[in-house]
């Protein structure tokens, strides 16, 4: 039995909803991330990095996010370009790591500096603003001329799109202004979101209730770096 470890976070919804596309039966396995659990030995031993989400598939272990896209894609041969469509493949391979190196990342400073970091912060907020929407613009123009991100086909990038889309208001700060800036990402999010799957895997995370709290305790978890400044 696959087993899916995962909180409610955009990249663990990614795989949430490629389960749901897929029809897999799978464990689900809660990491409440501000509880500290990602830091348990037996956590650690599927991913060293103590992030979510991973997977384990048999004697098979896969860890971050469009790792797993791909991997679980590629295993059952839908969603994404095959090794023979090395054209389709190399545009699915460059959108996916562009989302894994480039929203995700700057799309989670911009939150962090934006809604956790103690003052001063202008700089740091300034230069991941202005990176997050970058990469956001990158993503719109690309949709300006394409149903979806792989041109008509539906596939693994839009899913890892969408992880990230549906916090998007909330990433860059901007509310519903969002959308007027970002109408082809609200279109494909719209897409998504209507399939059968994607709202299945809305209530799959609903099923389960993580601590919402951002005490001393989640600080200490989440952001571990502010232990050495204690020390400074």
């Amino acid at each position: 039995m696959l087993k899916f470890f995962f909180n409610a976070a955009p990249n663990p919804m990614k795989i949430a909803l490629l389960l749901e596309e897929l029809g897999l039966p799978f464990e689900a396995v809660p990491v409440d991330t501000r509880k500290g659990e990602q830091f348990e030995p037996a956590f650690l031993a599927v991913n060293p990095n103590a992030k979510v989400p991973a997977i384990t598939d048999g004697d098979v272990t896969v860890f971050d996010s469009n790792a797993i896209l791909l991997y679980l894609a590629d295993r059952e041969q839908k969603f994404v370009p095959g090794i023979a469509q090395a054209k389709e493949r190399g545009a699915a391979l460059s959108w996916l790591l562009f989302i894994a190196s480039g929203i995700g990342p700057f799309s989670g400073q911009s939150v962090h500096f934006r809604h956790a970091a103690p003052e001063p912060k202008d700089y740091a907020l300034n230069r991941y603003d202005f990176e997050a929407h970058r990469h956001w613009s990158v993503l719109e123009k690309h949709l300006a001329q394409n149903t979806y991100m792989l041109g008509e086909h539906y596939s693994i990038v839009d899913m890892a799109l969408w992880g990230w889309a549906r916090m998007l208001p909330y990433v860059l700060g901007t509310g519903e202004a969002t959308w007027t800036h970002y109408p082809h990402i609200k279109r494909v999010l719209d897409l998504v979101n209507a399939r059968p799957a994607a709202q299945r895997a809305e209530t799959f995370k609903a099923k389960y209730t993580f601590k919402t709290e951002m005490d001393a305790d989640a600080k200490k978890f989440m952001f571990p770096q502010n232990e050495r400044l204690k020390q400074a």
